[in-house]
C-alpha cells in the first residue's frame, strides 16, 4: 500500500464508513501452489464485540474457494471514486502528473459458514439491494424452490474477521492551498469520479488550510 502519513485517513468512523458505503470489494488470497487468486463479490461489514467482520458468498469449487480452504489468509481491498490529477493545475507545473484516489485494505483470516449462514446472508443481500422491499421477487424469500435449493448447493457464504487494516486517502493533501484549489475547480468541471473526488477534497480542506 502507498504508506504515506499525508494520504492516511485517520477517523475510525470514515473509514467504516467508506468501507460499507463501498462493498463491491476485490477479495484475494494465495492457494496452495503460492499462485495468486482473486473474486469481485458484494460483502457485508459488521461491529460487533469491538471486532470488526466481513460476511459474503462465493461459488463452490471455483478457484479462490479452493485457494481459500487451503490458505486462509485474506486481503479485502474496498476501492472507492479515483481520478487524474494534472500537473498542469499546480502553482508549479513542470513536475509530474499524478493520481487521486480512495482506498481501504483489510486483512483477515476467511472462515466458511453453514447452510444456515448462507440463506441469512442471502436474504440480508437481496432486501438491502432491492430497498427493502419485500414483495420483490427477486428477494430470497420469494425466489421458487426449484431455483434457489440448486443455487443454495452452488455457493457457500463466508465470514472474514479483520485483524488488521490500512487505507490510503490520496486527495492532494502535499499541496500547496493555491494548487490544491486549483485541482478542486478543475475536478469540479468533470463529471463521475473526477467530480466526487473534487467533493471529497472540499470536505478537507478547512483542516488542511483553516479556510
Amino acid at each position: 500500500m502507498y504508506n504515506l502519513p499525508y494520504f492516511k485517513e485517520e477517523s475510525k468512523e470514515t473509514v467504516l464508513e467508506f468501507m460499507q458505503q463501498h462493498p463491491f470489494v476485490f477479495l484475494t488470497g494465495c492457494g496452495e501452489k503460492n499462485i495468486p487468486i482473486a473474486t469481485q463479490v458484494p460483502v457485508f461489514v459488521d461491529e460487533r464485540d469491538e471486532k470488526l467482520f466481513i460476511t459474503g458468498h462465493i461459488m463452490r469449487n471455483t478457484d479462490h474457494h479452493k485457494g481459500f480452504l487451503k490458505n486462509s489468509n485474506v486481503l479485502v481491498v474496498f476501492s472507492g471514486p479515483h481520478c487524474y490529477v494534472s500537473a498542469s493545475w499546480y502553482s508549479n507545473p513542470h513536475q509530474a502528473s499524478t493520481w487521486n484516489y480512495m482506498s481501504v485494505h483489510a486483512k483477515g483470516d476467511i472462515q466458511f459458514l453453514d447452510d444456515q449462514a448462507l440463506i441469512d446472508v442471502l436474504k440480508r443481500l437481496s432486501l438491502k439491494y432491492e430497498k427493502n422491499n419485500s414483495t420483490s421477487p427477486t428477494v430470497f424469500e420469494n425466489l421458487p424452490d426449484k431455483y434457489k435449493f440448486p443455487m443454495l448447493n452452488a455457493i457457500v457464504a463466508f465470514e472474514i474477521e479483520v485483524s488488521a487494516i490500512d487505507n490510503v486517502f490520496k486527495l492532494s493533501q502535499n499541496r500547496d492551498e493555491k494548487s490544491y484549489q486549483s485541482i478542486i475547480e478543475n475536478l469540479k468541471h468533470q463529471e463521475g469520479d473526477g467530480k466526487l473526488i473534487a467533493e471529497e477534497m472540499e470536505k478537507r480542506q478547512q483542516q488542511l488550510f483553516g479556510v
